[in-house]
């Protein structure tokens, strides 16, 4: 059965195209659903601002990943702005890095 923890541990191998710090250390990942025991999962995510054009290259990239789990038939990503992302959402490792490269 496909647990959380492994998907967020995939999830760590999806990269902001722009920032290239992982969707789940920036905060980016609202919520992981797992239906069906793990034949469906639904990843809820976020941009770090709404004007973002690289949505769907972060998206292809999670169903790319999560489709390598076993079992898995379908992985949906819903879009969404509520709350706004903001860089506390960031872990400490990422709020690092980012110091650093802007």
């Amino acid at each position: 059965m496909v647990t959380e923890e492994q998907v967020r541990t995939l999830l760590m191998d999806v990269l902001d195209p722009e920032i290239q710090i992982d969707i789940v250390n920036l905060g980016m990942v609202y919520g992981i659903d797992i239906q069906d025991g793990g034949k469906r999962i639904k990843v809820t995510v976020t941009l770090t601002t709404m004007g973002c054009p690289l949505f769907d290259d972060i998206k292809e990239q999670i169903i790319e990943k999560l489709s390598e789990l076993e079992g898995v038939e379908q992985v949906d990503v819903e879009l969404t702005f509520d709350p706004p992302w903001d860089k506390e959402m960031m872990s400490e490792e990422a709020k690092l890095v980012f110091k650093y490269l802007f």
